[in-house]
């Protein structure tokens, strides 16, 4: 991935909203649990910031994805995790389906509010017995004429409570887990839809996140994505974007760690020197950042061979897993070096710490990237039916 100057003027474009509208209120709406979404996504449709790689015809920008990536990797200079991960459920998981399989009477009627900020959109796959495992997934939609009617819950819901839309993974008929599964676009306002209350997490609490529930809710079939049945495909193709984008949100997250990390130990004294004098700290900070870079190499290669047309199953999963290990290991590893004060919550490397350790949950564990990886190397040993 080359960085043009056009790469560059959007990365400004996207650092000063984060440096002047996001960073000066985040401790505030971190406290709250809460962030005024829709004034913020407004704002971000107003700068064309949620229509990047979205079609000119619907009102995006017509780019390709790299300069999502940019966009991405730059809203990770906010100082919490929760509005970039809001953010780009809006831009890179609950939307890409709909613009790249969808009929354009739905994309005319949910898409260009998305990207106008306008419409809040969340992606509703996951269930409490169907994390990681999109194929276990129980809900329902059975056909009745021209309608599905949809029964069944969704859990861990970024922006449950104020969306607008859910793209919603359903069971549409059959026994076979791969082939009978479709996409449905499925409004919030729908009689039968219910958001539950907003859960209690560890990190990422400036953002949302709740169950959903539908009882006997009919969705006309004309908001459905692509052909019935082709649900757990389009999913699986949406993933691609979900796993960049979440290779890239973590980039300048894992960036500050090292950096305020460094200003700490710099300043903070034991034993009659700076904590950074040490061999082991500076060792061990430079190699962090060597990893940071070798991360952002990965991610960068695959966000190319995506806008190659490439399948990128492969990259997209191997930068997954990495940005979720280093998301695990350079917080705690830097959490260590600021001691007592780390364990503080009004820290940034707490904030840190606890947020981006969904990076190794979220859009897939790291334990069904490696499955993933080792299946498409062709070293998954084949599972004995009993």
């Amino acid at each position: 991935m080359i960085m043009t100057e056009q790469h560059l003027e959007l990365q400004r474009t996207v650092r000063n909203f984060v440096e002047q509208e996001l960073n000066p209120h985040i401790d505030e709406w971190e406290a709250a649990g809460s962030f005024p979404i829709k004034a913020i996504f407004s704002r971000l449709g107003e700068l064309g910031l949620l229509g990047i790689s979205k079609p000119e015809s619907l009102g995006g920008m017509g780019l390709d994805f790299s300069y999502e990536a940019v966009f991405l990797e730059t809203l990770g200079a906010a100082r919490c995790g929760g509005i970039p991960l809001s953010i780009s459920v809006q831009t890179a998981m609950a939307t890409p389906a709909l613009a790249h399989f969808a009929h354009e009477e739905l994309q005319q009627e949910f898409l260009t509010a998305a990207i106008r900020g306008d419409a809040i959109a969340a992606i509703a796959v996951s269930e409490p017995g169907a994390g990681s495992d999109v194929s276990a997934i129980a809900t329902t939609a059975t056909s009745d004429g021209d309608d599905y009617v949809v029964n069944g819950s969704k859990m861990w819901i970024t922006n449950a409570t104020q969306a607008d839309f859910f793209c919603t993974l359903v069971n549409t008929g059959g026994d076979k887990s791969h082939s009978n599964k479709s996409l449905l676009i499925i409004p919030a306002k729908l009689p039968g839809v219910r958001v539950g209350n907003k859960l209690q997490k560890m990190g990422m609490r400036s953002s949302e996140t709740a169950p959903v529930f539908f009882d006997q809710v009919r969705v006309p079939k004309r908001y459905r994505i692509g052909d019935e049945g082709a649900g757990f495909l389009l999913q699986m193709l949406q993933f691609q974007e979900e796993r960049l984008a979440g290779a890239a949100l973590s980039l300048m997250g894992l960036e500050n760690c090292v950096r305020s990390t460094i200003d700490y130990v710099q300043q903070r004294q034991a034993f009659g020197a700076p904590i950074l004098s040490n061999q082991s700290v500076h060792f061990a900070l430079a190699e962090m950042q060597t990893e940071v870079e070798c991360l952002r190499a990965l991610t960068y290669r695959a966000v190319a061979a995506y806008c190659r047309g490439e399948d990128v199953t492969t990259l997209a999963s191997m930068a997954k897993l990495k940005s979720g290990r280093l998301s695990r290991s350079i917080p705690d590893q830097c959490l260590q070096y600021w001691g007592g004060m780390g364990y503080m919550e009004e820290t940034t490397i707490n904030r840190a710490y606890r947020d981006l350790r969904l990076t190794a949950i979220g859009g897939g564990a790291d334990e069904v990237m490696l499955g993933i990886i080792c299946k498409l190397m062709g070293i998954l040993p084949s599972r004995k039916k009993s």
